[in-house]
């Protein structure tokens, strides 16, 4: 079997990323990968502007609290005032320009405003409440790193500084295949021997949170032309074919076998747990090589080899760069005196005193210890926890996305 470290770095070594890219309205680019460094055109902000409601004032006419000057203009958002004369003072609002001969606005809470004069009752400091021009973002300057994938705060930091479109790379096309002739799905009689498929609707909806096009294929037969069939047809119209079920050593268990007569099988299993039976490789048609992965058919060990393996590479694939999920130090609410020789990935759930509680039955088939969870705790080979140790804790908020 392969270490977790060497399936990871095989996928991404064999991840092919996309190079179509479409330029798309940066009120649309959430969540989409860039495919371009952006550089600041102008500067932000473009000027000189309060940070408070207040009156702008020269330094040099304010020597002492109590001093009271002729209020001789208004500035509003939006709007540009002319130089402030000497011995005047200009009432200003948040976010208007700075004008000319000021060097401070003083909060209108230190201010008492009467008719058509005020009484600046604080001794303002060079540049108080001013915010300069570029302070925040400087024309030419780089603000947004090629690779990255988008956020809400991405998108509008871009329109800041007037970017209304971004090149991203086009979505990654996946054809999602399920195997297994017991197979209903939800509304369906359920007959002996039969279960209801809850890893298609898992894996379309982490598909889609990674944005991902899928292309649901449906149940597949468990035999071998049936399986052959699909997978070819769903190479030819993908960017990759994923697969649940199928991939262990049973004599219904067609996934390995399909994939080396339509392509060549590269990784098989892998020592972590749940999940070591994951198929990795490629699929030929038309002329080029489509990557193929096989995930467990338990939900459990289906989603963790989703989040710990797949995500990675499906990542990759869409031109990010940085794949590995945020990861946090917890303490152990509990103990683990009996750890496998494989990586396990436990599900617990977080609590506000920085402990994790571990779900009491860690078992493949049991996914009501993902429903309840919030995390993943990632322990190494053979490694004994016991209550108070520190443990690596990487929350579902961070894997699925």
């Amino acid at each position: 079997m392969l270490s977790f470290e060497e399936a990871l770095e095989r996928l991404l070594a064999a991840a092919p990323a996309v190079a179509e890219v479409e330029s798309l309205a940066t009120r649309h680019a959430d969540r989409r990968v860039l495919a371009q460094a952006q550089m600041a055109t102008v500067d932000s902000p473009p000027l000189d502007n309060s940070a408070m409601d207040g009156y702008a004032v020269a330094l040099a006419d304010v020597p002492r609290p109590g001093i009271c000057l002729p209020v001789t203009q208004r500035i509003p958002a939006g709007s540009v005032g002319s130089r402030l004369q000497p011995g005047t003072a200009a009432r200003i609002f948040t976010g208007a320009p700075l004008p000319p001969g000021a060097d401070a606005v003083v909060m209108q809470e230190l201010c008492e405003h009467a008719a058509a004069r005020v009484r600046i009752n604080h001794l303002p400091q060079p540049g108080e409440h001013i915010r300069r021009a570029g302070s925040d973002i400087a024309a030419g300057s780089e603000i947004l790193a090629c690779g990255q994938r988008l956020r809400p705060q991405d998108t509008a930091l871009a329109a800041s500084v007037g970017i209304a479109s971004l090149p991203v790379f086009r979505r990654l096309r996946v054809a999602l295949l399920s195997t297994g002739n017991e197979l209903r799905m939800p509304g369906e009689p359920l007959p002996p021997g039969a279960i209801y498929n809850a890893n298609r609707f898992l894996l379309a909806a982490l598909l889609e949170r990674l944005g991902c096009i899928v292309d649901d294929a449906g149940e597949v037969a468990d035999s071998l032309p049936a399986t052959q069939a699909a997978l070819r047809a769903a190479a030819g119209k993908n960017d990759l074919v994923l697969s649940s079920g199928g991939v262990s050593v049973g004599e219904e268990d067609h996934v390995r076998a399909a994939v080396e007569g339509a392509g060549r099988l590269e990784m098989w299993k892998i020592a972590i747990k749940p999940g070591k039976p994951l198929a990795f490789g490629h699929l030929a048609t038309n002329g080029r090589e489509v990557p193929f992965v096989g995930l467990p058919g338990n939900p459990v060990s289906c989603l963790v080899t989703f989040l710990m393996l797949l995500r990675p590479l499906l990542l990759r694939m869409q031109g990010v760069r940085e794949v590995a999920p945020a990861s946090y130090r917890l303490r152990a609410d509990f103990d683990w005196p009996s750890p496998d020789a494989r990586r396990e990935f436990l599900r617990v759930r977080s609590h506000a005193g920085g402990t994790v509680e571990l779900f009491g039955n860690q078992g493949s088939g049991v996914l009501t210890s993902a429903a309840w969870g919030d995390g993943l705790i990632d322990n190494p080979p053979q490694q004994v926890i016991r209550r108070g140790d520190a443990v690596c804790f990487m929350p579902f908020s961070a894997l699925l996305d």
